[in-house]
């Protein structure tokens, strides 16, 4: 019985190892590398970081909607997506480019890369995209989130505060799976 045990347990190993990318794609996809390393890049951002958004936003889904009306791979609101393309100067945008790749890439790292100007902090800037940069600003300004106005004691949002932990956690694996 012990052999048999051990025999399907060395099988569950060899398959495993023979099907590690097959395996990891469907578990932790990584998909639109090329995108990803073009506007990190352009924007000064961590590509792992922006990865882990995407995972966490919309699982590499790059057609996703969300109930809110976030739309594509980083899960971008049509308001937002309009007053940012205004920004960087976008012509003729419509919230149907949002499902391309490329442009909802664009847009969400020009996004982050906005909101990390004015947060600085990993950590606020994965907050300020998640709940809106007003909620941030209103709890540094609220003694009982933040103690000094520049970091958060705690994140009052439930769903902010797993978010963040969950960018962080997938940010954590992709730099072990692909970085």
């Amino acid at each position: 019985m012990k052999f048999i045990r051990n025999m399907v347990i060395l099988g569950l190993i060899a398959f495993a190892v023979l099907n590690i990318n097959t395996i990891k794609e469907a578990v932790m996809p990584f998909r639109y590398d090329s995108y990803i390393a073009e506007y990190s890049e352009k924007y000064g951002l961590d590509p792992v970081l922006v990865s882990a958004v995407i995972k966490t936003e919309s699982n590499f889904e790059a057609d996703a909607v969300s109930s809110k009306n976030a739309y594509g791979l980083m899960q971008i609101t049509k308001e937002t997506a309009h007053w940012a393309a205004g920004k960087m100067g976008l012509k003729d945008f419509t919230t149907e480019m949002l499902k391309d790749p490329e442009t909802n890439i664009m847009i969400g790292c020009w996004y982050m890369r906005n909101l990390e100007e004015e947060f600085g902090s990993t950590e606020l800037v994965l907050a300020a995209y998640n709940a809106g940069r007003g909620n941030v600003r209103e709890w540094l300004d609220d003694p009982q989130h933040s103690s000094d106005g520049k970091t958060l004691t705690d994140i009052p949002f439930p769903e902010t505060a797993s978010y963040v932990k969950k960018v962080e956690l997938f940010y954590k694996i992709y730099q072990f799976l692909y970085f």
